[in-house]
């Protein structure tokens, strides 16, 4: 899971999701992580708007330092999942030319319209982590649909 500063809309994906693996008894099989694309946050937690709303909803991230994304993650990881446009261009940029990550949007699995989960950090409003977390959360079903798919090939004899 990736965004710019990853204190925000990554580390509430990251969150989501593996909180949503761990009550459908996969987290030991899939790896989670989140990262951003800039060097702004790196060790420090996320925010503490996004922290308050994702423990609103049972989901605990206070444990996680913003870190900048690697050229070993595009080796490391089967998905790479960007937040906006922004940085899924700045993602590709990046990506090595035979690593085995597939680096696309988040909300390529949402049945939202919108293309990007919008940045809630200049915001005023708490209304904004909400609407990242009602956001992410339904792309974040979506995905783990598929992870499940490609959990079953793998596990299935040849």
């Amino acid at each position: 899971m990736v965004c710019l500063g990853n204190i925000c809309r990554s580390p509430t994906a990251h969150s989501v999701l593996e909180k949503m693996l761990e009550n459908n008894n996969l987290s030991r099989a899939i790896k989670v992580d989140s990262a951003g694309t800039s060097r702004y946050h790196i060790g420090e937690r996320p925010d503490s708007r996004s922290i308050a709303a994702a423990a609103q909803r049972g989901y605990e991230m206070e444990d996680q330092l913003a870190r900048q994304v690697c050229i070993s993650d595009f080796h490391d990881f089967d998905y790479i999942l960007a937040m906006d446009q922004d940085n899924l261009l700045h993602l590709k940029q990046l990506q090595p030319e035979h690593s085995k990550a597939r680096v696309q949007l988040l909300l390529a699995y949402s049945n939202e319209a919108d293309r990007s989960v919008p940045d809630p950090y200049f915001g005023d409003s708490e209304r904004g982590f909400e609407k990242v977390l009602d956001i992410v959360e339904d792309a974040c079903l979506g995905l783990l649909g598929l992870l499940e798919q490609d959990l079953k090939q793998f596990n299935e004899p040849e």
